[in-house]
């Protein structure tokens, strides 16, 4: 009985035996099970998740500029200590961190390591080593999502046609590569989209260097005076959009796009008065300056308390005599004032894409300029005025486009990336007229006469005529020493005949610039001059020539 129980339980056993045996031969031949378990071995690194880039107006590249290495690091002190000397300082930690790591990993080196058998593989770098107006461009976060300017405003669009590209490895369970086996890439294309932007680069590049060696705080804006789009927008200081870190506690606030901030304005803003007065047929007013006036038992002085005399529009604007405003604007009324302004674009935001705008600027309203304190402020470009120096250059560019207003821009379109032809127009301009096209040529004579005769002479570039007003606006906020910080502007146009640009210059927050605005200006023109064809420039230079003839026979006469 008990050998037939042993006989039994033995060919049961034997039994399950034969169905394990079974079953795992039957799991070795299935192919689905032999790939899953190969699949358990691969390592996929991500290399790249491309992004739309942005264009300048004539479709050169300011984004996706030459080219970072990645090398593929396998596990071990040996691929360690061959990669270190290659990867940046600030990866180096990192690199140790991992060297014992079970799979292999991508780290960043300074240059192709293929020729000594180390698997590198090539992305475009996102910006410029040379930042390029990264204030209207803006940054990326370690997610290569974009946090600031342009970047944000399109992340969605630049990001909406992305193509991947990824490295897989089939590892043991050592992290090495399997025998036999080299790692492969991946890559897997999409129709992406980019953006065109109405800047020029060599434009941007020459305002760039002039900023840099001229100022510390402030920005260049440069505008085609025939379309109103923006060919140049620089602010200063600069930040690094690859090392946002090391600006983050700068104190003059670099991340401000100055070009689309609100300041004081000052003596920048009298031809909007003048203008005001041509309109109603009043260009011959006059008055005789003390170098004084007294509003509402308030003085209001001009600079240095200086008597200019008797004083036409053209005078006033050449001396920029404060007195002479505040007497034209109470003659004139401030809401006749204001609603000239608004026409100008003074106290409208100007807008770009997504939520980037410029600030909207404040124009007193007509119960506030009912006060003659207010009134006389805002004649001469104080009080409660504000705006940004973009409102500024678009009223500028009025006058210099015969009184056409026209909204300025700074986004040409959206690009199909792989063909390069334009898939939405983002040129859409606002545009009116503001004043007469008679009005805007005589102040463009005037503002002429600022440069050639008036207190504007530093504005006068060695190639060429020049037109233009400068302005010195105060705060009422004072550093540590106790001295008031001061904005310097200095807005026109060049040539002075048939303008090709509108160009403001703004030194804001400092008691007094090493480099007056106005000198910035004229070397802007003459960064600009260059950049013509021989033709332009002979016709610049043609003008100048005659101007020079002219004034020499004034000279002469008097």
């Amino acid at each position: 009985m008990t050998q037939k129980r042993l006989a039994a339980l033995f060919g049961a056993v034997l039994l399950a035996f034969s169905v394990v045996m079974g079953r795992l031969y039957l799991l070795a031949q299935n192919q689905e099970y032999a790939q899953t378990a190969q699949a358990q071995t691969v390592t996929t690194l991500t290399l790249e998740n491309s992004r739309g880039n942005l264009y300048d107006c004539n479709g050169t590249p300011m984004t996706g500029y030459g080219q970072q290495y990645y090398a593929l690091s396998i596990p071990g002190e040996s691929s360690y200590a061959e990669l270190f000397q290659y990867v940046p300082y600030s990866e180096q930690a990192y690199l140790y961190e991992k060297r014992n790591a079970l799979a292999p990993f991508l780290i960043q080196v300074d240059r192709d390591l293929t020729d000594q058998g180390i698997y590198t593989y090539s992305v475009p770098n996102r910006y410029c080593p040379l930042p390029l107006a990264e204030h209207l461009i803006g940054y990326l976060n370690g997610d290569g999502t974009g946090v600031a300017g342009l970047e944000q405003a399109f992340d969605e669009l630049l990001t909406s046609g992305r193509s991947a590209r990824e490295v897989q490895c089939v590892t043991t369970a050592q992290g090495s590569l399997l025998a036999g086996s080299e790692p492969q890439l991946l890559e897997e294309q999409a129709e992406g989209q980019g953006v065109m932007l109405t800047l020029d680069t060599a434009t941007q590049r020459v305002c760039e260097a002039i900023a840099q060696a001229s100022m510390d705080t402030g920005c260049i804006l440069v505008l085609d005076v025939a379309t109103a789009k923006v060919r140049a927008s620089v602010s200063m200081p600069e930040f690094d959009p690859d090392n946002i870190q090391c600006s983050l506690q700068n104190e003059d606030s670099p991340f401000l796009n100055r070009a689309l901030c609100q300041y004081n304005v000052g003596s920048v803003f009298k031809p909007v008065l003048a203008a005001a007065a041509l309109e109603r047929g009043i260009g011959w007013y006059s008055m005789e300056c003390e170098g004084v006036i007294t509003i509402n038992d308030h003085d209001y002085h001009c600079a240095l308390d200086r008597a200019h005399g008797l004083m036409s529009i053209r005078g006033a604007l050449e001396k920029s005599c404060n007195c002479f405003f505040i007497d034209l604007g109470m003659q004139l009324g401030g809401n006749r004032v204001a609603e000239l302004a608004r026409q100008f674009g003074f106290g409208q935001t100007v807008y770009l894409a997504g939520g980037l705008k410029s600030a909207e600027g404040v124009v007193p309203d007509g119960e506030t300029l009912e006060d003659l304190g207010q009134l006389a402020n805002f004649s001469f470009g104080q009080g409660q005025l504000m705006a940004a120096p973009v409102q500024l250059a678009a009223a500028y560019n009025t006058l210099a486009a015969g009184g056409v207003y026209r909204s300025p821009s700074f986004l040409e379109a959206v690009i199909d990336e792989t063909t390069g032809e334009a898939v939405r127009q983002l040129y859409q301009p606002d545009t009116r007229q503001v004043v007469s096209a008679s009005t805007a040529e005589t102040l463009c004579d005037m503002l002429a006469g600022v440069v050639n005769e008036g207190i504007g002479s530093q504005a006068a570039p060695q190639n060429g005529t020049a037109a233009g007003k400068t302005g010195t606006a105060q705060t009422a906020v004072f550093n540590q020493e106790g001295r008031e910080e001061m904005n310097y502007w200095f807005a026109g146009f060049y040539p002075a005949e048939d303008p090709i640009y509108t160009i403001v210059v703004l030194q804001d927050g400092t008691p007094e610039p090493e480099t007056s605005s106005a000198a910035i200006f004229a070397q802007v023109c003459d960064g600009l001059f260059w950049l013509q064809s021989e033709e332009t420039r002979a016709q610049i230079l043609e003008q100048q020539e005659k101007l020079e003839e002219e004034q020499a026979k004034s000279a002469a006469s008097s």
